[in-house]
């Protein structure tokens, strides 16, 4: 075992430095991981990044794009044979129909290769010609990404922490009747432990739907191929790490063990670790709507993802002694199109406080974090109208359940974001002076001119900040 570690180590390594060679001689590739919690857009926002990288005049703050030295951008076969491509033109053909819709969320791993041929910039521009830079996009189930925190717990201490969570949960009530009626020493019955196990993914579902983010193992929320396998059939019990030889308790911390090294790990090693820059969405409006302890809980998750990324700057031998290290992160509030432009700046300054202990972390260690409020595709328009006799900036839009247009307010931001976080720091049970709500909208019908991509809000900077030091 340890010999065919060290080869596989030995072996990436090397391919790690013909990549590095590859890119610093030829043409250079950014590899740009997407990911976020369930119903964050991250769908939308690849497939409307994309789009606008094809046709840029929606993009004035794309440096690039607006000096015109973006020459032509298309789409190519992705590097990766053993990675599903990312279905970019059905999700395009969804959002641009006659009756648009919004495409599945995402399910598992895929990729996709956008190139950009690029006039260099600079008083040497016109001594050089335009070089090719390949825009490598990675989509991966935030869920699976929270699991990488399993990876430093025993058997023993995720059990306790997860138990402990769910005492005060309405949707683990039932799970947690059955785990005190289990006794983890009697010998292994596979019919039981799988009642655990599916007992367990209904409290980890229900727990989501109501707005929790601490849900792992997050294969069990998103399990593909791996539905039914000894490696998903496991539940946190309460007693030591390990029980006796032959017991629930020692077989649930085998399955346990065998989800990190199997599942887990290979997640990180083959795609996680390669990555350079990173996208996480959050779905902040959501949260607050949820309440206190959805948001303090959002605060922990985003924690426990910057936890796992390996920040710090890319350099030529680090990259080929030690591996890629992740530049730079942007943490963006999605469905910023549900608010108020005059509220937007509100938004950020939350995803900012919400995140600043983990970005600080990730800043020491030489990344560059940023906060932004977006929308990838713009489903509203913005209105103002007159209630109890004042003026009331609304958002307009069709909603998504009744097909029916409606006029919006989701209650008035804070402008201090700590007025927010010490509610959910405190574990308040709801807000004391607002009342937060959230609509889900539909997609509007879109007619494009030629040369523009979609309507969104703030996307073209997104790029700049994870493209623009490149191009």
């Amino acid at each position: 075992m340890i010999l065919t570690s060290l080869a596989d180590t030995v072996l990436r390594q090397i391919e790690t430095v013909q990549d590095t060679v590859t890119e610093a001689l030829f043409e250079p590739v950014i590899r740009i991981g997407v990911t976020g919690l369930a119903r964050s857009g991250k769908t939308v926002f690849i497939t409307s990044l994309v789009a606008n990288m094809l046709d840029r005049g929606r993009m004035p703050h794309l440096v690039a794009a607006a000096e015109g030295r973006i020459e032509a951008a298309f789409l190519q076969p992705q590097p990766d044979d053993t990675l599903p491509r990312f279905d970019y033109e059905t999700h395009l053909s969804q959002l641009t129909a006659r009756t648009p819709q919004w495409p599945d969320s995402t399910r598992a791993i895929s990729e996709l290769r956008l190139s950009l041929r690029v006039r260099r910039a600079g008083l040497l521009a016109g001594l050089q010609g335009p070089r090719t830079i390949h825009v490598d996009i990675v989509d991966y189930p935030g869920e699976w990404l929270l699991d990488l925190a399993l990876m430093d717990k025993s058997y023993g201490e995720w059990s306790r922490e997860t138990l402990a969570r769910l005492q005060d949960r309405p949707e683990g009530a039932e799970f947690a009747a059955l785990a005190r009626e289990t006794d983890p020493t009697a010998r292994l019955d596979e019919p039981p432990a799988k009642a655990l196990a599916v007992a367990f993914t209904t409290y980890l579902n229900a727990a989501r739907n109501a707005g929790f983010y601490d849900c792992t193992p997050g294969r069990f929320l998103l399990p593909g191929d791996l539905a039914g396998s000894p490696v998903l059939t496991f539940a946190p019990l309460r007693g030591e790490d390990t029980g006796p030889r032959g017991s629930l308790l020692r077989e649930m911390n085998r399955r346990y063990e065998a989800y990190k090294r199997e599942v887990v790990r290979p997640f990180f090693r083959d795609h996680f670790a390669r990555i350079d820059r990173q996208v996480v969405l959050v779905d902040a409006l959501g949260a607050i709507h949820k309440g206190p302890r959805a948001v303090e809980d959002m605060r922990g998750a985003m924690a426990d993802i910057l936890g796992a990324f390996r920040p710090g700057r890319n350099a030529f031998l680090s990259q080929i002694f030690q591996g890629k290290r992740v530049e730079k992160i942007l943490f963006a509030a999605t469905k910023a199109d549900h608010l108020h432009h005059k509220q937007h700046a509100r938004l950020s300054a939350i995803m900012q406080a919400l995140l600043r202990e983990a970005t600080e972390r990730a800043r020491f260690a030489g990344a560059q974090t940023s906060a932004l409020a977006i929308a990838a595709l713009r489903a509203t328009t913005e209105d103002t109208m007159t209630h109890a006799g004042a003026p009331l900036d609304v958002v307009r839009g069709k909603l998504l359940d009744t097909g029916k247009q409606a006029a919006f307010y989701p209650g008035d931001l804070p402008q201090d974001p700590n007025h927010l976080l010490t509610a959910a720091r405190q574990g308040a049970e709801k807000w004391l002076d607002q009342d937060y709500r959230v609509m889900n909208f539909a997609p509007q019908p879109l007619t494009l001119r030629p040369g523009d991509g979609p309507p969104h809000i703030r996307l073209d900077k997104a790029a700049e900040f994870l493209l623009g030091d490149r191009l």
